[in-house]
């Protein structure tokens, strides 16, 4: 991973005292936060923006920084705000003061934190850092001005989510009868509007997603890593899988490697399905136990320094492919690759897709089928693509978020990173089957980021021979 620094999020150090929210050396240096906030200030024009921060935890919980206001600062306080002048190009966040209460919700649970002065100033290498009771006056004075306030209209993502999952929430707690409530964000825009009412107020988010679509190198080198860490997930699992053991089990497996390599927690929640569970692709119990004959399907990756990642393997419960698993798998892997290999850089999605119908219609046609079910299943999958009319995406972006934002991109362009996960199906039989892979759009083509973890049925086999941690003993 390339050299970064600046915030990391901690609960508790060394020597008795908590560690500081800004301890160096971690993430992102802060000209990577000044250049996004460049790009801000060249989109809003004269209009000044306003964003907020998360809350402190309601309970002994480590705290996570929402995803739009890490992306623009880096800081990592509770109930901080961000004021973006377009005019002046000044970057001010607003912190809690350094009083008894601060002290007793703030120090006590994440670190010593920061003090709202030059100091911190001087760490963040924004322009200022002011007590919260200023904000008001910035506010008002825009009003005064009648400038154009941007901010956050979506409720925030705050790790094991993606943005549709909060706004799902917050629309169904609105609808409630018994509840009503309006979320956080639509309380600060009224709020906005109720201090600066001569101010147009417009959603900051548009602006803040088109940047997100596209990852800066130090961006790509995280998710690199969130990457690694979910294939050594994915690699412990099978090297511990056998009958007997539960779903549940080999997610534990993935969580040690994941915790052990730094992770603050999972990207989403695990996805592990066995046998006849293999049909839903966000099955998510993980409460059944591996059979003899089953296909394990294993979904999960890490929340590591606010990036995700999003890789699925196969592999049988029992170590090894039985000839009709053999015949299932290999057809489909040819079919996905197909996919894979049709991906271009500046391409649209319905042209790679294009592009991979006729490759796959290759594979059908020289595959030497013994089951004729696996045939259909697998002519069924190459019809799914041929019939498609809305062909968007290949899959769907990963970033700050395990479905990033940003939306269908019109073409793949260099920076962008997203997943391919085709699902062929044998319902009659109650089973499924999913690879997926990060990909990574580069000058030159893709590369595929997750291509270390395995995926061939020998390396599969031969990795589910080794000792796992749960055995120092290979399988017999």
């Amino acid at each position: 991973m390339a050299a970064v620094v600046m915030v990391v999020v901690v609960v508790a150090g060394g020597g008795g005292r908590a560690q500081p929210v800004f301890t160096g050396a971690e993430i992102f240096p802060p000209e990577e936060f000044a250049a996004r906030r460049a790009k801000i200030f060249a989109a809003i024009g004269d209009g000044v923006a306003a964003l907020q921060g998360t809350t402190e935890r309601p309970g002994e919980q480590p705290l996570r920084q929402n995803n739009q206001f890490f992306y623009l600062t880096g800081v990592v306080e509770p109930r901080a705000l961000l004021w973006l002048d377009g005019r002046t190009r000044q970057a001010t966040v607003y912190l809690q003061p350094n009083d008894e209460r601060r002290r007793r919700q703030i120090e006590r649970m994440y670190g010593d934190g920061l003090v709202p002065g030059d100091a911190a100033a001087r760490t963040t290498e924004l322009d200022a850092v002011r007590p919260r009771e200023e904000f008001a006056a910035a506010v008002a004075e825009a009003g005064r001005q009648r400038r154009t306030i941007y901010t956050s209209f979506r409720p925030e993502v705050l790790g094991s989510a993606s943005s549709g999952d909060p706004v799902a929430q917050a629309r169904a707690t609105a609808a409630d009868p018994w509840d009503g409530r309006a979320s956080r964000e639509k309380t600060f825009v009224a709020r906005l509007k109720a201090a600066a009412p001569a101010s147009p107020v417009r959603d900051l988010d548009p602006l803040i997603d088109r940047l997100r679509a596209i990852k800066s190198p130090r961006e790509i080198a995280v998710i690199r890593e969130a990457t690694r860490l979910a294939g050594l997930g994915i690699v412990e699992a099978m090297r511990d899988a056998r009958p007997g053991l539960f779903e549940y089990q080999l997610q534990a497996d993935a969580e040690f490697v994941f915790k052990d390599g730094g992770a603050y927690g999972p990207a989403y929640y695990a996805l592990i399905a066995a046998g006849p569970n293999t049909p839903y692709s966000h099955y998510h119990k993980n409460t059944a136990a591996l059979k003899e004959g089953d296909l394990v399907q294993f979904d999960y990756a890490p929340d590591y320094k606010y990036y995700t990642s999003d890789v699925t393997r196969v592999f049988p419960a029992n170590g090894r492919f039985s000839p009709r698993q053999r015949e299932l798998y290999s057809i489909y892997l040819q079919l996905y690759r197909a996919l894979m290999t049709s991906i271009a850089v500046h391409a649209s999605p319905r042209a790679i897709v294009a592009a991979a119908i006729v490759k796959m219609d290759a594979a059908v046609a020289a595959y030497p089928f013994t089951d004729q079910s696996i045939r259909a299943a697998a002519t069924r999958f190459v019809d799914g693509y041929r019939t498609r009319r809305d062909v968007t995406s290949l899959g769907h972006a990963v970033g700050m978020e395990v479905h990033d934002v940003g939306g269908p991109p019109a073409t793949l362009e260099p920076g962008m990173v997203f997943t391919i996960e085709p699902a062929m199906q044998l319902p009659d039989e109650h089973l499924g089957i999913r690879l997926e892979d990060m990909i990574l759009i580069t000058d030159a083509g893709y590369e595929n980021v997750s291509a270390s973890v395995p995926i061939e049925i020998d390396e599969i086999e031969r990795t589910m021979q080794e000792p796992g941690l749960r055995s120092a003993r290979p399988r017999q």
